[in-house]
């Protein structure tokens, strides 16, 4: 069964893409901890990252890297957090989070409820540091 993130992927599903390429995608959480959350994922679909080979988890990472470089230079923060819980949706994804406070990272806050105009502007502005 696709996952919401596999329907991302196909176009099914509009989201605020930040980066892509051949084999991953970055996009803004919906639901995000912080302006700027970014969910990174493997285009395969792929429930656990242990999963992944090798090869596939090396190239997440350093996605995931350049993707956390981007955010940093567009949102003000002192960090990048970097989690992977696995439980939210069924398909490996990376949460990049930007960090003022260790508790900026707590996934029992209140999520945001941003406009989607600046939902929009943060993901162009993350796109232009790419």
């Amino acid at each position: 069964m696709a996952t919401i993130f596999s329907k991302i992927i196909n176009g099914e599903i509009p989201a605020y893409k930040v980066a892509e390429d051949e084999n991953y995608l970055a996009f803004l959480d919906v639901f995000p901890l912080k302006a700027g959350h970014t969910l990174v994922i493997p285009k395969i679909e792929n429930d656990y990252i242990f999963d992944l080979d090798n090869e596939q988890l090396t190239g997440l990472m350093l996605f995931a890297k350049k993707v956390a470089k981007a955010v940093k230079l567009s949102i003000p923060c002192q960090r990048i957090g970097v989690a992977v819980i696995g439980l939210e949706v069924p398909h490996t994804h990376i949460h990049l989070i930007p960090l003022e406070h260790a508790g900026d990272m707590n996934f029992a806050n209140p999520k945001l409820k941003l406009p989607s105009e600046e939902m929009q502007r943060l993901a162009d502005k993350i796109k232009l540091n790419m």
